[in-house]
């Protein structure tokens, strides 16, 4: 029985990672085991790392723009983890859907009709809009209590940033540490040869710019790399 073709769309964010709860490998695997019960084939998979706002704009998406062509080039359909992998905004679902191109979304099921992804955008923006505005609400309350509702000294605000800093430079580098496995795996030995394999790919570096030797060297040396390539000895 010959098997449909579908393209892997994986998506992971330093800011949002833990939100979703689906870091790279645990996608693949969802995705992977998706298919092999629904008779899809994997015939490719685009991988976004992305880091900052605004990222729901296709032209900041290189992968998804890439994973697109790819499904349409082969009559098939991108199908990601969750529905948040592809956004939790209504109106860039929807505009992903004007490409016609099948979106499948694992946790939802294969049989899922584009109606009802709408559906379920527009429940994800509108549960993401009441929680910023209860937040904003409290805010009110405890101001009109005369709370003081400023942020710490400065000395402690620095020491915040150098621990977000920290924090989120150590996320992405456990992000992006799968994808470096993956070029030495096809053959890439050096720390050029996995810059270009990762700049190849489309990945950013987390400040958005292009891979060198020193970058790549940079994560590999981060703790979270280091106790990750520990752990498979």
């Amino acid at each position: 029985m010959p098997t449909t073709p579908v393209v892997a769309y994986l998506r992971v964010s330093t800011s949002r990672q833990g939100r979703s709860g689906l870091g790279l490998e645990a996608q693949r695997e969802n995705i992977s085991r998706f298919a092999a019960a629904e008779g899809y084939e994997v015939i490719s998979e685009y991988v976004e790392i992305e880091t900052g706002k605004g990222a729901d704009a296709l032209e900041r998406r290189p992968q998804l723009t890439a994973a697109l062509n790819a499904a349409r080039k082969s009559k098939g359909s991108v199908v990601v983890a969750k529905l948040d992998r592809l956004s939790r905004d209504v109106h860039f679902i929807s505009g992903l859907m004007s490409h016609k191109v099948p979106f499948i979304v694992t946790e939802l099921g294969a049989d899922v009709d584009p109606f009802i992804l709408h559906l379920y955008a527009a429940l994800s923006e509108k549960e993401r809009n009441l929680i910023a505005g209860r937040t904003k609400a409290a805010l009110a309350v405890k101001k009109a209590q005369g709370k003081v509702l400023g942020g710490p000294k400065l000395p402690e605000a620095r020491e915040a940033a150098q621990v977000v800093i920290k924090t989120n430079a150590d996320r992405y580098a456990a992000n992006v540490l799968p994808l470096i496995k993956d070029a030495q795996r096809a053959g890439a030995n050096t720390l050029r040869d996995i810059a270009d394999a990762l700049n190849a790919r489309g990945v950013a570096t987390a400040r958005g710019g292009r891979w060198h030797a020193t970058s790549v060297k940079n994560v590999l040396e981060r703790p979270t790399a280091r106790k990750s390539q520990l752990g498979e000895r």
